[in-house]
């Protein structure tokens, strides 16, 4: 139902960023129902430039380089669902590429 929906913004209201950057590098980001690794980030930019597009959008933003692929399936309509079959968000894409604008709690697993 639409009311269990994370709200566009939820990002900026947790500790997230401190979380990741963290240790700094690239972190890795688990589905939650199943552990298995979605997205590695980031990738061919900078965490500040990870940060400032994932703010800007309200959702944790990945590019195509950041996919881990073959834990990931891009519906008809752009929606991104896990091998798992968790949905985790849509596919956005904008003047530079595909941007995968995900779910906060979807991506908050550890791995199994």
């Amino acid at each position: 139902p639409q009311h269990f929906a994370e709200p566009a913004g939820s990002l900026n209201k947790v500790s997230f960023w401190s979380e990741v950057k963290k240790d700094g590098g690239t972190k890795t980001f688990y589905d939650a129902q199943c552990g298995i690794p979605l997205f590695k980030a980031p990738k061919g930019r900078t965490m500040e430039a990870f940060e400032t597009e994932s703010r800007r959008h309200g959702w944790p933003s990945f590019r195509d380089e950041e996919v881990v692929k073959e834990n990931i399936e891009i519906r008809d309509g752009g929606e991104v669902v896990s091998k798992c079959g968790t949905h985790l968000g849509h596919n956005l894409p904008d003047a530079s590429g595909n941007r995968y604008c995900i779910d906060l709690l979807c991506i908050a697993g550890k791995p199994r």
